[in-house]
């Protein structure tokens, strides 16, 4: 059984950044794409989300390199998941690190086959091709894959945005004792 991190009140709080953040300061006003976001900072709550793909042998991957080695595994049909699932994955794991903790990049770079990598490029790639294996009529559509392929830097922008909200106290109504940390 998944655990439930979907909190009314920290999806209220994330909405309400997710909303501030790109509806006014962007200028991106997409429901199901600020939607998509503000799913995604919820499903990443807790660290056990961000590494949910494992090797062959079981093990919790923890670089993209090795994440786009098991995409390709799944793919030739060696794994248990589904390919669109683990190349959306690694979309959302690029987008969350390049946007809410970009700093986090480079200590996650010491020694580490990511070095090399652009989270940027690998984000919009694995978008680009978690949009090949899905259609209008999936969750999320296809136009919705697409779209974070091709503005991923802008959602990157816009969740960094939001960290710098709640850093800065900047929650408004979502603050104080409403919010359950």
């Amino acid at each position: 059984m998944q655990p439930n991190y979907d909190h009314p009140t920290l999806r209220k709080l994330f909405s309400g950044l997710v909303e501030q953040a790109f509806f006014v300061e962007i200028g991106v006003c997409e429901p199901r794409l600020t939607d998509y976001l503000v799913d995604l900072l919820l499903d990443f709550v807790h660290s056990d989300r961000l590494y949910r793909i494992h090797d062959a042998q079981g093990q919790k991957v923890q670089t993209v390199v090795d994440m786009i080695a098991a995409a390709e595994r799944e793919k030739q049909g060696g794994g248990q998941a589904d390919p669109l699932g683990v190349y959306r994955h690694i979309g959302d794991f690029a987008l969350f690190w390049t946007g809410v903790y970009p700093e986090g990049l480079r200590r996650r770079r010491g020694v580490n086959p990511d070095q090399l990598l652009s989270y940027v490029d690998q984000g919009k790639e694995s978008y680009a091709r978690a949009s090949e294996l899905t259609d209008e009529e999936s969750r999320p559509p296809r136009w919705l894959l697409r779209r974070l392929s091709r503005d991923f830097e802008v959602c990157a922008h816009g969740l960094g945005v939001v960290r710098r909200s709640w850093e800065e106290g900047e929650l408004g109504s979502f603050g104080g004792s409403d919010v359950i940390y």
